[in-house]
């Protein structure tokens, strides 16, 4: 497990340096980068980054949900994969959010930090679980738990890191706005 959280971890810390590279494949050619562009409301700080929020809520939620559902059937391995599909589409998504959002580089961090705190949420929730953490009945090992909270804390504070990075410090210059 600790060779999978490092081999992720490193994952990011590459997309984190080639960052300009993906960015540039990315563009203003998106679908999605035309359709955001065009809506007047997303270029309100506030309500980009609750958008940001949102999708940033139902995409860790969805996984969630879809790793829930993948202990119920036994096939092996197939979460690694659920796992790496959503790690791919939230960088994808905080790329073209990125790209798409114009204005001052104070009102970018303002979206970014407003749109990326539900992981910081995450990791404060899953950070207070793994202090108070107690045995159901007695003589329960709860290392295990732990473990899983642990993980679960490193894993949110990466992807918190990783969409401010990604959303607020990076993107198409400013327009004044």
């Amino acid at each position: 497990m600790s060779l999978l959280l490092l081999t992720g971890i490193f994952g990011i810390v590459l997309v984190l340096v080639y960052k300009k590279t993906l960015m540039n494949k990315i563009g203003t050619t998106s679908k999605m980068v035309q359709r955001l562009s065009q809506a007047t409301w997303f270029y309100n700080h506030w309500l980009a980054g609750l958008f940001l929020f949102a999708l940033n809520t139902a995409l860790f939620f969805t996984t969630g949900f879809l790793l829930y559902l993948l202990t119920l059937v036994l096939i092996p391995f197939v979460h690694l994969f659920v796992m790496t599909g959503a790690v791919i589409a939230s960088i994808l998504l905080w790329v073209v959010l990125s790209q798409t959002w114009r204005g001052t580089k104070e009102n970018r961090l303002k979206m970014s930090a407003t749109g990326s705190s539900v992981y910081l949420i995450l990791t404060v929730l899953f950070g207070y679980f793994f202090v108070t953490l107690e045995p159901s009945y007695e003589g329960q090992d709860t290392f295990m738990a732990a473990i899983g909270l642990l993980f679960a804390a490193i894993v949110t504070t990466v992807a918190f890191l990783t969409c401010l990075t990604i959303t607020g410090l990076y993107g198409k210059k400013s327009t004044g706005a």
